[in-house]
């Protein structure tokens, strides 16, 4: 269930991230607010940032076999 809870906090956190930058991009905001919008923004994508680094080490981890880290081609078949 952690797992899940992550997966919605990063598409929440996307979506928040998505939110910040319409509203900076509409212009109605005062400059006071663009530059907090800016840091939560700036707060939020490296929390993202974080979180897809943190997955793509357990997708490395999950594919190393022995010492040797083994590329396998991605597909939605599998």
């Amino acid at each position: 269930m952690a797992t899940e809870k992550k997966a919605v906090d990063f598409e929440q956190q996307l979506e928040n991230l998505e939110a910040l930058v319409e509203s900076l991009e509409g212009g109605s905001l005062s400059l006071e607010d663009s530059l907090k919008s800016f840091e939560q923004g700036i707060k939020v994508a490296r929390e993202c940032q974080a979180a897809l680094k943190q997955a793509e080490q357990k997708v490395e981890l999950l594919t190393r076999q022995g010492e040797e880290l083994v590329s396998q081609p991605f597909g939605a078949d599998d």
